[in-house]
């Protein structure tokens, strides 16, 4: 990640919506656990957290994001991303 700082309440947000669609504990969804391996993700979860992640910050994320968006941090710079238009 570029940036030095982590807007936690950001981080803190989109792990409550990843932990939500993938119907896991939000303890689980740590910075580095991955969707697929580790959390029992599937495309169709994907494509629900993208969808969400949409709805509630307002951005379009491109579905061939969902490629990165494998764990908290990598789906964090992706709405970050998004959000500042890059």
């Amino acid at each position: 990640m570029t940036s030095t700082a982590i807007d936690t309440d950001l981080r803190d947000e989109i792990r409550d919506i990843v932990a939500d669609v993938l119907e896991v504990e939000v303890e689980e969804v740590s910075w580095t656990a991955h969707f697929q391996d580790d959390l029992d993700s599937d495309s169709m979860r994907a494509i629900e957290l993208l969808a969400q992640l949409e709805r509630r910050f307002d951005v379009s994320i491109k579905q061939q994001e969902l490629l990165r968006m494998q764990d908290l941090a990598s789906t964090y710079e992706v709405v970050l991303e998004a959000r500042v238009g890059k």
